[in-house]
Parts: structure tokens; C-alpha cells; sequence
């Protein structure tokens, strides 16, 4: 069972389906209508809605204000060796925001979604960093 859910909106659902499933090792859990899906990764749940519903996540606000994909909150992945999913993701047309930077644990870049929505992709350095507990809470 999922022990984080995400929800990102996306312009359209198929494509970042496509996108999360066949490039960052999602799988797809349900996807009961155009305009709604839900994928899984390890313990992280992301739920993909279309802008403007219907559903409960796209509903506009009581101001009329839509949800929109983008922005610079994201989510991140751990990976083994960056900089070859990085040349995977650029052979087969994946936009990023920045180059591979190296910070205090790990190695890190920015890659956006079909709709603009950010991921990074974090390679730790220290044994701390990592997910799987070794060394540090997470």
C-alpha cells in the first residue's frame, strides 16, 4: 500500500500515463475515466487529473480559478546512475529544467512531465540520503 500520495494536474492524462509508466517505472493502478488516473512507484501513489474535472481533485475554486500543471513543488525519485537514465530520458525527447547538479548528498536534476510538472531525480552520494533507510530517517 501507498504511504504518500501526490496528485499532479496534467493537460492530458493518456500522455503523462505514457510518460510516468514507460519512462520513470510507474505502473498503472486505475484509469476509469479520460480525465482521471491512478499510478504507483514503491510506496509513492500519484494521481493524475485533468484540468477542470470533472472530479473532486481539478474542480475549480469557488473563485473560478482552475488548477494548473506546473510550478516548483515536485516530487523526487531516487535512481542507481543518473547520468544514464539522463541520457535515456534525452535520447528519447524528455525536457529538464537544469543540467545534474552535485549537492551536499547526492546528485540531482529536474525533469518536467509532458504538462510541465516537475520531478527530480535524486543519485545519493552518502549512504544518509538514501530511501531505504541507510542511515537516515525518512
Amino acid at each position: 500500500m501507498a504511504s504518500v500520495s501526490v496528485r499532479y494536474i496534467v493537460n492530458d492524462v493518456d500522455e503523462a500515463i505514457d510518460f510516468y509508466c514507460r519512462l520513470l517505472g510507474f505502473s498503472e493502478v486505475m484509469h476509469p475515466a479520460p480525465t482521471f488516473a491512478m499510478l504507483a512507484r514503491g510506496d509513492l501513489r500519484l494521481v493524475l487529473s485533468g484540468p477542470g474535472g470533472p472530479g473532486g481533485g481539478s474542480q475549480p475554486m469557488p473563485d473560478g480559478t482552475l488548477p494548473t500543471p506546473g510550478g516548483w513543488n515536485r516530487f523526487s525519485l531516487e535512481v542507481t546512475d543518473l547520468e544514464e537514465l539522463v541520457g535515456k530520458l534525452r535520447a528519447d525527447g524528455v525536457s529538464f529544467r537544469d543540467d545534474i547538479v552535485t549537492g551536499v548528498g547526492g546528485k540531482q536534476i529536474l525533469v518536467d512531465d509532458p504538462s510541465g510538472n516537475q520531478v527530480e531525480l535524486f543519485e545519493p552520494t552518502m549512504p544518509e540520503a538514501k530511501l531505504d533507510g541507510g542511515g537516515g530517517g525518512g
